[in-house]
């Protein structure tokens, strides 16, 4: 048997994550924990997960449980992420961990407080065309400009129907999907140095939209949306060429098309496989001790210093320098 992880909640997503263990050897989801005992024998039943728990302090008790999955709405994260690791649980925590860099710097404290293992699930990371993006980089000559954008449209915008759009559990646009495109231009620019933000806000930002900018003159903007048409995209234009990703964050068409700056272009398909596999194989092996996690502490503030500055920017309507 892998490493016996356990969901703590019964989140739509934990399917996905589910369907990406049964393609790794290395992890064993071996229980479900919900508050209601009943929700969680129906998913434990539906993802043929052996066993169903009624309260996620029995999940974090069990001794036949080594690490737990986290997928709880946004401003739960880091709580139940310190309360797992203190009770001994590696943890991987659903992104994004937190909107702020305390906050993430205290779960982080914790792991290392427990001697273990806490990392962000940005499952597309952990994906060969991730991996074959920045591969590529060198194609384009002098990277310029980064352009993402990732959206999809909710059935209701009413908050009571949908926790993403609840303010209580920072739920928002920015936070759901526009961190895909923050972690996008990160991975190719490094970490920005000034932000701007703009967003359409109800209860939360229904739309986002965000520039950033890196001292090596690199700029990025994405815009993201929960009430807008499904779609996604990145691209990368430098000053020799560019690259585009019709499918970067699902990854399951990973293609690559690398623009030439005569117009042609070539497609450069990468590895096929299951970005959640590949997510819980790396934690897998940073739990054994083979290597540390691909997103540990530093991507993870990193990420919550942008996603913070970005909100402020929002709010005072002014460039902010991080």
């Amino acid at each position: 048997m892998g490493l016996r992880l356990g969901l703590l909640s019964t989140a739509h997503i934990n399917a996905k994550l589910v369907a990406g263990a049964r393609l790794a050897d290395e992890v064993d989801v071996v229980a479900v924990a919900s508050r209601d005992l009943a929700r969680a024998n129906e998913q434990a039943s539906s993802l043929e997960i052996p066993r169903a728990l009624g309260s996620y302090e029995e999940l974090l008790s069990d001794p036949d449980v080594d690490a737990v999955y986290i997928s709880l709405p946004n401003s739960m994260h880091v709580d139940w992420s310190v309360r797992a690791l203190e009770a001994g649980k590696h943890v991987l925590c659903e992104k994004p961990l937190a909107r702020s860099v305390e906050q993430v710097e205290r779960a982080f404290d914790a792991a290392d407080g427990a001697g273990r293992v806490l990392a962000e699930a940005f499952m597309w990371r952990h994906h060969p065309q991730a991996k074959r993006l920045v591969e590529l980089l060198p194609r384009v000559g002098e990277v310029r400009v980064v352009r993402a954008h990732f959206s999809f449209a909710l059935d209701s915008l009413d908050p009571a129907s949908n926790i993403r759009l609840a303010g209580e559990l920072e739920g928002g646009a920015l936070m759901d999907v526009g961190c895909y495109c923050v972690s996008a231009a990160r991975l190719v620019a490094g970490e920005p140095e000034a932000v701007t933000g703009q967003g359409v806000f109800d209860e939360v930002d229904l739309r986002f939209t965000g520039t950033l900018s890196f001292e090596s003159g690199v700029l990025a903007h994405f815009d993201c949306g929960v009430d807008t048409a499904d779609r996604a995209e990145l691209e990368v234009a430098g000053s020799a060429g560019g690259l585009l990703l019709r499918d970067p964050f699902h990854s399951a068409e990973p293609v690559i098309e690398v623009r030439a700056a005569d117009g042609s272009v070539e497609r450069v398909e990468a590895e096929r496989d299951n970005p959640y596999a590949c997510e819980l194989r790396d934690f897998a092996a940073a739990v054994a001790g083979d290597r540390s996690p691909l997103l540990g502490r530093e991507d993870a503030v990193g990420q919550a210093r942008a996603i913070a500055a970005l909100y402020e920017s929002a709010g005072s309507g002014a460039r902010v320098r991080l």
